[in-house]
């Protein structure tokens, strides 16, 4: 077994920010976490579905940020293969959260695999540009932005835009709210892969080094505990 699987208590330098913002992930992760489970008593049966996706999606976080945490202080270089498993797991259930406030609206099970199928398009040909074919990193991050852009625009002016404006004042709120999180929040994954690869900016690569795993585990907290807790007044306000 890989040392830093069992090195469970290495000490994290004062000055290894990185590691400092995994460790930090890992925790508020697993407590948002915690509290959706011990919530799932407290919700009313129609909602009950969403919160435990909540759940899910920040447990697996925690558990690959800790993870994460521990290939990052063994080898002090950026568990990219574990992010993206870890993106591959959490954000076609945070596209799930979009299908299940509006199914009282009409969603059907075809819009749920839209969101689910351009999210792993999204994920994969971002890997693939990433850590397999760099050197065709442009091609692939096209297709990547292209998955992306198709859920933003689902999100903002497709199917579920319309869904959710025909559902409740509050289900219409929520839906704007965790859109904003689509459109601003997670543009930090583009925005990583552009200055990130070969293909950069315009042709140049803006290596940020480890700096960019900072970026990233700021960004994956607040989106995925946002996404939760906006789930979390929605299901208070329609109980």
């Amino acid at each position: 077994m890989n040392m830093y699987l069992l090195d469970t208590f290495k000490v994290i330098d004062s000055t290894n920010y990185v590691a400092f913002t995994f460790f930090v992930g890992t925790m508020a992760m697993m407590a948002a976490a915690v509290f959706f489970f011990l919530e799932l008593n407290n919700t009313s049966k129609e909602w009950r579905t969403s919160v435990l996706v909540s759940g899910l999606i920040t447990f697996i976080a925690a558990v690959h940020y800790y993870y994460m945490r521990g290939y990052n202080l063994e080898t002090n270089s950026s568990p990219v293969f574990f992010r993206y498993v870890d993106w591959l797991l959490t954000v076609p259930l945070m596209c799930v959260e979009f299908y299940l406030i509006t199914k009282k609206s009409g969603a059907k099970i075809a819009l749920l695999w839209k969101l689910i199928f351009a999210s792993v398009v999204m994920l994969v040909t971002g890997y693939i540009g990433e850590a397999i074919s760099p050197a065709s990193s442009v091609l692939w991050g096209v297709v990547s932005g292209a998955a992306y852009f198709y859920i933003v625009y689902l999100i903002w002016f497709g199917d579920v835009a319309k869904l959710a404006k025909a559902g409740s004042p509050a289900v219409a709120a929520a839906n704007k709210t965790l859109a904003w999180f689509v459109l601003v929040g997670w543009a930090i994954y583009p925005l990583g892969y552009i200055v990130g690869t070969p293909g950069g900016l315009f042709g140049m690569k803006l290596d940020l080094g480890l700096n960019m795993d900072i970026i990233y585990n700021i960004g994956d907290a607040i989106n995925k505990i946002g996404f939760g807790l906006v789930i979390y007044s929605l299901s208070r306000k329609e109980a």
